[in-house]
């Protein structure tokens, strides 16, 4: 673990105060374009805004930013293993035809009424 000397307290808390105001921002962002219709494009904005919070709070909250340099390296392998296997997913979902059960039966229609007699 390294050392942090904390020689001006201020300048955190103003450092976390404005992080606080980008995660806010960033939240807001991604609750607006969750009501807009991207198709497709609605998961990968989501994603990109998740993962730049998931950033900031690494560089920020734990410190990653004035720590070594092979922690930033084990934060930054960490998303291309996730980048990796959502890519994998998303390969073998798009691969498949249809997603129906084999399984399931179409619904028997109801027998028609014979006609009313007067």
């Amino acid at each position: 673990m390294s050392e942090h000397t904390h020689a001006n307290p201020k300048r955190e808390v103003v450092s976390y105060a404005i992080t606080l105001a980008i995660l806010l921002v960033l939240t807001f962002i991604t609750v607006a374009v969750s009501y807009l219709d991207f198709g497709a494009g609605n998961v990968v904005i989501a994603l990109a805004i998740a993962t730049i919070k998931a950033s900031l709070v690494g560089l920020i909250f734990m410190h990653l930013l004035h720590d070594k340099p092979i922690d930033g390296l084990i934060l930054v392998a960490g998303f291309l293993l996730l980048a990796l296997f959502l890519g994998f997913s998303a390969i073998d979902v798009d691969s498949r035809g249809n997603l129906e059960p084999a399984n399931v039966k179409t619904p028997i229609a109801a027998p028609a009424k014979p006609p009313a007699k007067p």
